[in-house]
């Protein structure tokens, strides 16, 4: 197992790519604006990268759109497409190191996390998709025997991704491998704070044979690079993870542009429901902490709403807290750290004031103060409100950080009433003995995903969105297909009857 100062050694042979990259080659911005991406465990700048702006983003999509029409990915065999996906998710795999160092540089995520679990879930996510190709077939409708209507699915396009900071790679792969798998091409904006290891899985799909123009990475703020991408008139999709209010934006932009198609997946408000007859307190205690402490609580679908049965309530409480004590939050680079940094000094801002928000509303846990100031991090402990009225700001906000809100409910009907009631509707865990309830509780909640006696429950076989305004679409399993392609129906007549 590798220590702190074996992944600081490995950070030495690092060199970010810093440029945008544009039909198959690293490039200035046209007017050559950078901007700084900085390290959030230390607050120190990475790297200066690519301002792109609108007309980088019209390079990038006229070059998608060439390759597009030219055929050389659209039309490819299914085989050639499945090879060379494979072909990048082996390379994935081999740079994994480099990946991993990139996201945790950049995200401050933890190395623990992302050289176990995101860098290998993007290539396994990329093998996936790639497997799926040439397993897809068309329909042929049950018309009259003289006549033939087969229906077939197309790529769309030239689709624009826009993906969020804390998965900065694996995000990414949620909405590349998919949209590459049908043949589309892609112009991809990363997150203006974490845009280093999308721009290296750009150079390595080529390397793997992924034709010039068919993967572009344009990286630049949102509100120009990002809605330049939105307001694209040669644009047929957005794929968006982001905030709600952002998402938004991107239905607007769509609606005064081309109408194209918008897919979002946005905010998150989960509710992770706590039965008195869960009989395993320690496993639920552990999961909690999971839920809303793992990636410093930076997650859409993070578990930031514990509602727990009265009766079990103080004792839960009394479990989690000494969970929370062992966690050690610290440089991400170092294996012994369970939690590392939020993104940015912004974020770090905003979580703060929601926390002072709350003091006033609810009644303080644990927690709640920033740590690690002389390291110039942006590092915040584990916090927790307890008797969080449904009203109270922290029961409806995101917070996006790792502050959680715990109420107590008297019964199961009063347990769903508050769980839905929330404009998000994006996860939501149970945790009861009764396999009856859990399939009552399950049905009645308003969320894309319900978790039982887990949290988090997720694989590329299942798909992954919300409801209400969680957003709409899904990643992951067959069914992100389906946001990357049209149904297109032809119908042979036969001769006419004299």
């Amino acid at each position: 197992m590798r220590t702190r100062d074996d992944w600081a050694q490995l950070v030495t042979t690092i060199e970010p790519r810093r440029h945008a990259f544009i039909d198959g080659d690293f490039t200035d911005a046209a007017d050559g604006e950078e901007f700084t991406t900085v390290n959030p465990a230390t607050g120190v700048v990475l790297a200066s990268v690519a301002r792109g702006k609108a007309e980088d983003v019209d390079r990038a999509v006229a070059a998608a759109r060439r390759v597009f029409s030219s055929g050389a990915w659209s039309r490819a065999a299914p085989s050639h497409r499945k090879s060379v996906l494979l072909r990048l998710a082996e390379k994935v795999r081999e740079h994994a190191d480099e990946l991993a160092l990139l996201d945790t540089l950049d995200g401050g995520k933890l190395i623990t996390d992302t050289s176990t679990v995101d860098v290998p879930g993007s290539a396994a996510i990329l093998q996936w998709y790639a497997e799926a190709i040439d397993k897809q077939y068309g329909e042929v409708a049950p018309t009259a025997p003289t006549d033939l209507a087969i229906v077939t699915r197309e790529p769309l396009g030239v689709v624009g991704a826009v993906v969020p900071w804390n998965y900065p790679l694996e995000m990414a792969v949620w909405k590349l491998a998919p949209a590459l798998a049908a043949g589309n091409s892609v112009v991809l904006k990363p997150a203006e704070e974490s845009p280093l290891s999308v721009l290296r899985l750009a150079e390595l799909a080529a390397e793997a044979g992924l034709p010039d123009g068919v993967l572009n990475v344009v990286p630049g703020y949102g509100d120009e690079a990002g809605q330049a991408l939105g307001r694209h008139p040669d644009v047929d999709a957005i794929a968006f993870t982001g905030s709600t209010a952002v998402g938004k934006l991107f239905l607007r932009y769509a609606g005064e542009s081309n109408m194209k198609q918008v897919w979002l997946e946005c905010g998150g408000k989960s509710a992770n429901l706590v039965f008195a007859d869960a009989n395993d307190l320690d496993l639920v205690a552990a999961k909690a902490v999971v839920g809303i402490f793992g990636c410093s609580g930076q997650v859409c679908s993070a578990n930031s709403r514990l509602l727990v049965e009265e009766p079990v309530a103080d004792e839960l409480l009394e479990r989690i807290s000494a969970r929370v004590r062992d966690l050690r939050v610290g440089d991400p680079l170092d294996p012994a750290s369970t939690m590392g940094p939020l993104i940015s000094a912004q974020q770090l801002d905003r979580v703060l004031g929601h926390v002072e928000a709350a003091r006033a509303e609810s009644t303080l846990a644990f927690g709640g103060n920033r740590l690690h100031e002389a390291t110039g991090g942006y590092y915040v402990e584990p916090t927790a409100f307890r008797d969080v009225p449904p009203t109270a700001a922290l029961s409806r906000e995101e917070v996006f950080g790792p502050v959680l809100a715990i109420s107590t409910f008297r019964d199961e009907a009063d347990a769903v009433a508050r769980a839905n009631a929330s404009e998000y509707g994006l996860a939501a865990s149970v945790f009861t003995d009764s396999l009856q309830r859990a399939r009552r509780v399950a049905g009645a909640l308003h969320a894309g995903t319900v978790s039982v006696n887990t949290v988090d429950a997720l694989d590329v076989t299942t798909p992954f969105g919300g409801v209400k305004q969680s957003g709409f679409g899904r990643d992951l399993s067959l069914h992100a297909m389906d946001k990357f392609t049209w149904l297109k129906t032809t119908w042979f007549a036969g001769p006419e009857k004299g």
